[in-house]
This record gives C-alpha cells, structure tokens and sequence, in this order.
C-alpha cells in the first residue's frame, strides 16, 4: 500500500477533523439546504458521512457489504439532530484508529469484490472511503458558501480551521 497504516488512519482522522470544524458552520440557512429536490441537504449529507467510513471500513474487513447492517444504521442516522450527528462523526477519530490498526498489513493487499468491481483492501479503503470524505465534505462545504458563509474560505476546506484574520 502506498500509505502505511498510520498515514491512512491520519489522514481519516484529518477528514473527521474537517468534517467536524464544517458541522459546527451549518446554521439554520443551510442546515436543510439542497440545490435540487432530489439532492441531499446539508444534515442529509452528514447523517451519510456518519454511517458511510464505519461501514464501508467494515466491508473492507469482512469483505461484504452487509446491507441489513447499513439500513440500519441509515435508520438510526435519519433521526439524528446536528448536534448528535457531529459527536457520531467526532467520534469516528477512535473508530478509524481501532478498526484499521487491527488489520495487518497483509490484509491490505487482499483482494475483495465490492459493488461489482474488484480491490485490495487497501485501495477500496482510500479510493472509497477516504476520498468518499474528500469529494462529500467539498459538497457540503459548496452548501455552506450557497448559504451565503462567505468567510470560508479553502483553509477551511482543507486545514478543518478558519483562515487567520487578515493583518
């Protein structure tokens, strides 16, 4: 793999970072927002992300999506209020770290079939999961300015922090 475990479980706890710093700009504006009818709105996509590293992490392991496991947890995520959500996902720092230490490095380069392509463990990890984070975090972050936070800015994006203040 070309991250070692380490630098994987960092890198997922950075995106939680991020997440986490984006919850706490969602306000009333942008909390149910959504571009279209048939989109997700903000809350909508952070109930996702709070389900979506767990169990994916856990498919990885398995090596099977375990459907009935996922409804479920889509289940109890849709009754959850901002508050609540943002601690699921803070708590996902810890969730990473011991999931993913347990695996061996050999178990990384295992092959599964997930969704009708084949991966190592390693790579569904970081192309599904880890940039999974990346790509939604961006949406929720393009929800976020939508709803007119316009003091965010790239730092927040990608750093989880507000910009410095301007001299």
């Amino acid at each position: 793999m070309v991250l070692s475990k380490a630098e994987l479980i960092g890198s997922l706890q950075h995106e939680v970072n991020i997440l986490v710093h984006l919850a706490s700009k969602v306000d009333a504006r942008s909390l149910d927002y959504r571009p279209t009818s048939k989109q997700r709105s903000t809350i909508e996509w952070l109930r996702y992300l709070s389900i979506m590293g767990p169990g994916l992490v856990q498919a990885t392991k398995t090596g099977t999506f375990d459907g009935a496991a996922w409804g479920a947890a889509t289940a109890k995520a849709e009754t959850m209020n901002l508050e609540q959500v943002t601690a699921v996902i803070a708590s996902l720092k810890d969730t990473f770290a011991t999931e993913i230490s347990s695996m061996s490095d050999a178990d990384f380069r295992v092959e599964i079939e997930m969704f009708g392509q084949k991966y190592t463990k390693g790579s569904f990890l970081v192309n599904l999961v880890l940039s999974g984070y990346a790509a939604y975090r961006t949406q929720i972050f393009t929800y976020l300015k939508i709803c007119g936070r316009e003091e965010l800015t790239t730092m927040n994006l990608w750093a989880g922090m507000d910009a410095p203040p301007k001299p």
